[in-house]
């Protein structure tokens, strides 16, 4: 099981935490080299590498646009090889890592990509292909550089929402669930190991997996629903649909309990916003925390 994690990056990241200390360690996912400006509600913002402008940064609101009254987040559990993807409405899939399998077969425009693992990057950059020149792409600090070090014309012209940890956020220190519960978006469990954004721009609380993200941006957009594929969690040691023999690192299984904590919490609420949380992954953990289950994407079995 390989960790597609260079071994340069191991050692900033050991650096940096040595020189700045564990409250400002984060650095080490713009170091070296990545500078951002944040967007505004009314002016893009910036991406510099290196001293040179690569691209620029979106608001939420500004970026994702979609008419469907449903937002799937779609991953890429070993699930997803049951459900039917061509039922969901056009424009209306946020797609997670290598659920960009999926496109354009499948899944001809996603509503946006979601990837914050920079070890994504690094082992399926030539997957980023598949993304069109005008999806709204929702990446991490991490993520933003690892493409620069690839190729760091990427990213011009293209639609870039920060993913920005509201824990750790960039160019800040480490914030303590005092300064997190000072911050008015910001829903904290009572012990301050969970938590949701209602501002996804201000920053996401991540816990883990991609999808809890996601499912902050989701609910910012107010959909009448939200639905889950391909989101299983509870197998996800088993190959993702797309693997074969060369399975990449998965922290998710190991981080189970964490994970779900934060998608009950959203839905919790979603549900006092008015908002239906389905579940279509026939095998996920997130039936166990009141995840209502439908069928309404099963792929129908050839007799």
């Amino acid at each position: 099981m390989r960790s597609n994690r260079p071994l340069s990056r191991s050692l900033i990241k050991l650096a940096i935490r040595l020189v700045a200390g564990g409250s400002r360690a984060h650095a080490q996912d713009w170091f070296p080299g990545l500078r951002l400006v944040a967007a505004t509600p009314h002016e893009r913002g910036s991406i510099y590498y290196r001293g040179k402008l690569v691209g620029h940064l979106t608001g939420a609101a500004q970026a994702i646009q979609t008419t469907s009254a449903s937002i799937y987040i779609v991953g890429s559990g070993p699930s997803i090889g049951s459900c039917d993807v061509t039922r969901a409405e056009k424009n209306s899939c946020i797609l997670l890592n290598g659920a960009l399998h999926l496109v354009p077969d499948l899944i001809e425009k996603p509503l946006a990509v979601a990837i914050e693992d920079e070890r994504f990057v690094w082992s399926h950059f030539g997957l980023f292909e598949k993304i069109p020149a005008d999806c709204p792409c929702l990446f991490s600090v991490s993520v933003i550089r690892a493409i620069c070090e690839h190729d760091q014309h990427w990213l011009q012209g293209r639609p870039i929402t920060l993913i920005d940890d509201i824990r750790k956020p960039y160019g800040g220190a480490r914030r303590s669930g005092a300064d997190l519960s000072a911050l008015p978006q910001v829903r904290l469990s009572a012990d301050g190991t969970v938590g949701l954004s209602t501002n996804p721009d201000a920053g996401v609380f991540q816990g883990g997996s991609v999808v809890i993200s996601a499912t902050q941006f989701a609910l910012f957009l107010r959909p009448k629903s939200i639905g889950f594929l391909g989101i299983d969690i509870s197998n996800a040691n088993e190959a993702r649909f797309y693997e074969k023999d060369d399975k990449a690192y998965s922290g998710i299984r190991k981080g189970q309990e964490r994970i779900l904590s934060h998608l009950a919490m959203a839905r919790e609420f979603a549900l006092e916003q008015g908002i239906e949380v389905v579940n279509y992954s026939p095998v996920s953990a997130l039936k166990a925390y009141g995840f209502d289950y439908s069928d309404a994407f099963l792929r129908q079995q050839p007799n």
